[in-house]
């Protein structure tokens, strides 16, 4: 959720990392390099809107991932191994027309016989699996420990008084917000009807002479909306989409008196208890979206003319259902990771986390699992602007048990969120950081991608820069199927661009920094340096 926004309606009321090529290799091409930043002359077109996290830094002066560059010059006439790609995530909408020709299909498993036909003690998991079986609304993690008392007082203290933080704010911004939007929406309606227009512009309300005190206050309310630049039919899906969210926050995020597991019916904080769920991962509730707009931008059918294009070709989408409208719990991440490593994926895509993990020891021990068996897991940073090197920060699933020490795996990749321009800051307001928590940045801010019922729209958020990579990681795996899920981690990482400019973090009350210290790499991903390194260390040309 864009808090940011919400506030501000309320007040109405890059450096060359990678070697260049061998002259023996297959691709020749030069890495991608940049040093600077290169403002844009001329805005993005629509389609470059939706499709700005595929445009090359050089070329059009977007700080995409050259995926279409990628494409058009590296992979042309080549051709891939399939490659699965779990996406731990709400579920999927599974008949999407730019899904259902590139999801996983269980071969072993007969459709809707309620049989484990291929004995890997899931039923009927044609295309994944569902762990939170009709369940789908669900509280946060710290109102779980406050409810059930969960571990020792300490962290019992902690979370009362994080929930203590946040729940004020809910029940202030609620009905604040639904004022408002009744106020625009009603401002809206009486000019449309008096224009005689469903559109209208900011020169349309300026011509327009108001016949009462109150057409001139709503049409004073309307420039401001629209003098914050935005239309008003957007701001209005905008401000209802903050009380959908805050509406959710006191029904059932923070309501200590609400229990969201009770469908599923098995104790979730027994890990022996993992009888329960089912084999159909597809959406449970209308506003269930997070899981479809994810596997899109990581594998959209390309080239079918629908909607957008994936990042990676060659792959298959399974589904594993896992994340409610509220916290995960670790029980299910967990097994949910050790389904998609059982069942072939090579890469895992984790666009979720939260503050408090009271069982974080067996999601530890699935990673592990996950490490021994060569999958590559991806982990978005999360969306609260917060320097994650801070002890007090915390967000998991992670790869350092205790904070800022060393990690126990490394096959895992921690991604933070850009926006599409330097002129907006470059990393996402919202994009936690942290040089020794965040490994790289990748597009995450108002990225396209599909919605159930066949449908598209922009989302942002770092759940949206991990499928970025992840995508990145299929196809590399896919046309470098040798490389080790740990040398494709360091080729995305050691091929990213480093502008050497100052970005804001934090919000609005942030400070400047350099990318090299708020992550690891202090670089933005791109497939297209990526691809090249892959093809030297598999050439044995280059090392990581």
């Amino acid at each position: 959720m864009n808090k940011s926004l919400y506030n501000s309606l309320a007040g109405l009321s890059v450096g060359l990392l990678v070697m260049g090529c061998s002259s023996t290799a297959v691709i020749t091409a030069p890495p991608i390099s940049y040093t600077g930043s290169s403002p844009r002359v001329l805005e993005l077109s629509d389609s470059q809107t939706k499709h700005w996290s595929h445009l090359d830094l050089v070329n059009d002066t977007v700080p995409g991932m050259s995926v279409d560059r990628t494409y058009e010059e590296l992979l042309k006439k080549r051709k891939g191994k399939p490659i699965v790609v779990a996406v731990v995530d709400s579920g999927i909408d599974l008949d999407h027309e730019d899904i259902r020709d590139i999801l996983w299909v269980n071969k072993g498993e007969t459709p809707g016989d309620g049989i484990d036909n291929d004995g890997n003690g899931y039923i009927d998991d044609v295309h994944g699996y569902n762990f939170l079986g009709e369940s789908y609304h669900e509280q946060m993690e710290m109102t779980r420990i406050i409810r059930l008392k969960l571990g020792d007082e300490a962290l019992q203290a902690a979370a009362k008084e994080a929930l203590d933080a946040e729940l004020p704010e809910a029940k202030e911004a609620l009905p604040q917000l639904e004022q408002i939007e009744q106020f625009v929406g009603m401002a809206h309606r009486n000019i449309q009807k008096e224009l005689g227009k469903e559109y209208y512009s900011l020169a349309d309300l300026e011509k327009f002479q108001p016949k009462s005190p109150q057409q001139e206050q709503q049409v004073g309310l309307l420039k401001q909306v629209i003098g914050m630049g935005q239309d008003v039919p957007t701001a209005l899906k905008d401000l209802n989409d903050g009380i959908t969210y805050y509406k959710g926050q006191l029904e059932y995020h923070l309501n200590v008196d609400f229990n969201g597991r009770t469908p599923v019916g098995d104790d979730p904080y027994n890990f022996d208890d993992q009888n329960y769920g089912n084999g159909n991962p597809n959406i449970r509730d209308k506003e269930e979206s997070h899981g479809t707009h994810v596997a899109g931008i990581i594998a959209a059918t390309r080239g079918n003319k629908k909607g957008i294009d994936g990042v990676a070709k060659n792959v298959s989408i399974m589904s594993v259902r896992t994340v409610p409208d509220g916290d995960e719990y670790d029980k299910d991440v967990a097994l949910a990771i050790r389904y998609a490593v059982d069942n072939g994926a090579k890469v895992i895509n984790a666009s979720f986390g939260k503050a408090f993990s009271p069982n974080a020891e067996w999601v530890y021990e699935a990673l592990e699992y996950a490490a021994s068996k060569d999958v590559l897991f991806v982990q978005a940073a999360g969306n609260d602007g917060l320097n994650l090197d801070d002890t007090e920060n915390k967000n998991f699933p992670n790869d350092n048990k205790l904070q800022n020490t060393p990690e126990f795996v490394d096959n895992l990749i921690t991604v933070g969120a850009l926006t599409s321009s330097f002129d907006n800051g470059l990393i996402a307001s919202f994009s936690n950081y942290g040089k020794e928590n965040v490994d790289i940045f990748a597009p995450g801010d108002e990225i396209y991608s599909t919605m159930p019922d066949d449908s598209y729209e922009f989302q942002g958020g770092t759940s949206m820069a991990a499928p970025a990579v992840a995508g990145m990681a299929a196809l590399i795996r896919s046309y470098y199927p040798e490389l080790t899920a740990v040398q494709v981690k360091q080729i995305i990482m050691q091929s990213g661009i480093a502008p050497q400019i100052k970005v804001n973090v934090g919000g609005e009350e942030g400070e400047e920094k350099s990318l090299s210290e708020i992550s690891k790499t202090g670089k933005i991903a791109n497939l297209y340096n990526a691809i090249i390194l892959a093809d030297q260390v598999s050439k044995g040309s280059a090392s990581l």
